[in-house]
Order: structure tokens, then sequence, then C-alpha cells
């Protein structure tokens, strides 16, 4: 099997092949520059590897949840592919993601959503040729102070909340861990291999949170409780 993953949704970029097992990556920190250099990072990597994207099978992208415009752009790409050529799609879960890239068995994944809230979810590793891991706590989206704690001991915690938030109660974090088109293939490749890819229209971002920014008038409010606090 030969597929594509996409990995848009923090400010690394990054794109992968998988090909019979074999798996190749790019990545780059390009900020809010996506979309001019996922399309040239996946040509990129077609030209290493002496394929054309007519010989891909599937396609495999970074589903959410994290930056909107992120995730739309992985899930477009990816559709975009799909349906030109009849390919199943399969999204991947940022925070599984993040777990796949610690390398831990028990995560704690933890992604800045902005807005003094986070993306989080625990996740623990069910056997590693499965390509699987168990939600223990399912994504959600939640101030700092008012998360959940994952029962039982031995959590690493991931991902560039504890950058912005600090380490939250949890003993062992590494802020800099991000989701990744790479940790994404090795997570699709067993779940197409299975049948699970579906038709490009379904194939959807998971956003958890709805709401994309502060009105006005709540970004008043908290420069006026900043102010009060001072």
């Amino acid at each position: 099997m030969r597929f594509a993953a996409f990995e848009t949704s923090s400010e690394w970029c990054s794109v992968a092949l998988w090909l019979d097992g074999e798996l190749a990556g790019i990545e780059e920190r390009v900020g809010q520059g996506h979309s001019e250099r996922v399309l040239p990072m996946l040509e990129t990597l077609l030209k290493m590897k002496d394929l054309a994207s007519s010989q891909l099978d599937a396609v495999a992208f970074g589903s959410g949840p994290g930056s909107f415009t992120g995730l739309r752009i992985a899930c477009g790409v990816a559709q975009g592919l799909a349906f030109a050529r009849g390919l199943p799609a399969i999204g991947i879960s940022t925070l599984e993601s993040l777990a796949e890239e610690s390398g831990a068995a028990r995560v704690v994944a933890c992604i800045d959503a902005r807005m003094h809230e986070v993306y989080f979810g625990a996740l623990e590793r069910v056997e590693a040729r499965s390509g699987r891991w168990r939600e223990v706590i399912p994504a959600l989206c939640a101030a700092p102070a008012r998360l959940p704690r994952p029962p039982g001991e031995g959590w690493i915690g991931c991902g560039n909340g504890f950058a912005a938030y600090g380490s939250l109660g949890f003993a062992d974090v590494n802020p800099d861990i991000h989701p990744s088109a790479l940790s994404v293939a090795r997570l699709a490749a067993p779940r197409l291999a299975a049948g699970e890819g579906v038709d490009a229209a379904q194939a959807v971002p998971v956003y958890v949170r709805d709401k994309v920014a502060f009105t006005e008038a709540e970004r008043d409010a908290g420069r006026a409780t900043g102010r009060a606090r001072g």
C-alpha cells in the first residue's frame, strides 16, 4: 500500500509517504504558511521516491483538534487528492498522533487552544502492532484549571499546552512534542489495510470547539479584568 499523510494542525507543517511499510517524511515550522508549503512538500517527497501522486492508494490526514485553519488545510488537500482519484481517506486524531510521537504507553495530550483553553485527552496504548490507542479521557476543550485527571500512574504529558500553562500538576511533561505526518501515517497504515478508509466527502475535521475567537465584547471584558487584577 502507498499513501500520503498530512499534518497541519499546529505551527508545524509535515507530509509523509507510506510505501509498503517504508516511511519517509518532511517537516517544517511554517507558522501560518501551511497552504503555501504543504503541496510543494508533497511534490518533493514524491520526487525523492520517484513516484507520482497517481500511484497513491489512499490519503491520511491529521483531523484535529487543533488550529481551525490548519485542520481545514490538511483535510482539504487530502480530500482533493482522494476525490480526483477515487481514493479512500482517513482522519487521525491529533491527540492520538501526539501520543504516538511520545513513544510512551500512557499519554496525556494537551494542545494550546488559545482563548485560555486547551484541547486535552488521555490515551493508553492498546498494542503497538495494531496502531491502536484507547481513549481513557476523550478529547475535550476546557480551561486548564478544570481538566480531569486520568486514573492510575505513569502518565506522560505531551504537547504545547504544557508550554503555555505549565505542568498542570503532572510530574513528567514534554511540551516540545507535536503531531506529525509520520505518526499519522503509522497510525493510519493498519486501519487503511483493514478497510477503514472512507469516501473523501466523509473525511472531515474534528474541531471539538466551535468557537474560533473571542468577540470584541469578550476581549474588552478580559482587558478590564486584567486591569482590575493589576
